[in-house]
């Protein structure tokens, strides 16, 4: 049983989750109600973000154990609830049944899943230790559902799925470079040079900021241009307020454990941002 909660929590179900979430939300703007009756098709394209999000957070882990045992050594493989090969048998599993579904979809869907699932693995592999090109792959990786989702109601819903994919792409690109922080010891000992390691904890927290309210300012775009109803509203109001609360927290004070506490209040915020994109697109 230990065993098996340790592959689950390996794939950060919640973050996977989100990914699939991302995904139908990304349905949803571009075809609105009439595409959640395509059910089959809906089950497909979440359990292609789920999935291939799951192998990518596993293969991060497998790949980062060195630094986690440093910065989170309660971590499935360097607490030893589950072995190295483990992870990474479990994560091609994954990725094998991710892409299937993908598959299933259309060929557009696998094409574009390949790239997101080549991308993680280049991150992991390799693009890590650029640190802010690194933190541009995974975010890229993160704003890339809503466009996947888009594409299956057409080519003009891929193209208004863009400004969503922008506003998560910015958020989440704050928030690596605010993980950044956190991780600091880890990434120095293992020669990851995010903007914190290479310049400072400062630094890294004024970047953040700034992507933050990039985020905030993009979160307008959908109500000048009506692409979204007044209940895409209330959830935007609390994700802006958010936003600038932690901006303002990490311009104060950007040791390690502000900065852990805001990457993990930025997580929820995006959560919220979602449930908004969602709302705002079905809801009349």
């Amino acid at each position: 049983m230990k065993d098996l909660l340790g592959f689950i929590r390996i794939m950060r179900p919640v973050n996977s989750i989100m990914v699939g979430f991302a995904i139908i939300v990304g349905v949803v703007i571009g075809g609105g109600k009439t595409m959640l009756e395509s059910q089959m098709i809906l089950a497909y394209t979440f359990l292609t973000g789920f999935l291939l999000s799951g192998s990518s957070m596993t293969i991060n882990d497998y790949y980062d154990r060195d630094i986690d045992a440093i910065n989170e050594p309660n971590r499935v493989i360097p607490s030893g609830v589950i072995t190295p090969t483990e992870a990474l048998v479990w994560s091609i599993l994954l990725a094998i049944t991710g892409l299937l579904a993908a598959y299933l979809t259309s060929w557009k869907h696998l094409v574009l899943a390949v790239i997101a699932w080549g991308a993680s693995i280049f991150y992991a592999t390799k693009g890590k230790k650029t640190g802010l090109p690194g933190n541009i792959i995974v975010s890229a990786c993160v704003a890339l559902p809503f466009v996947y989702g888009g594409l299956i109601a057409g080519d003009i819903a891929f193209f208004s799925s863009l400004i969503f994919s922008l506003i998560a792409f910015f958020t989440n690109i704050g928030r690596e470079i605010t993980k950044g922080i956190v991780d600091i010891e880890g990434d120095k000992a293992e020669g990851i040079n995010t903007i914190a390691v290479k310049y400072s904890s400062k630094r890294a927290a004024v970047s953040s900021i700034i992507l933050y309210l990039i985020a905030v300012f993009l979160s307008f775009l959908p109500v000048i241009t009506e692409m979204v109803t007044f209940w895409y509203i209330p959830f935007i109001i609390i994700t802006d307020v958010g936003l600038i609360y932690v901006s303002y927290s990490l311009l104060r004070n950007n040791n390690r454990e502000n900065s852990r506490k805001i990457k993990n209040i930025v997580r929820i915020l995006m959560i919220i941002g979602l449930i908004g994109f969602l709302a705002g697109s079905l809801i009349v």
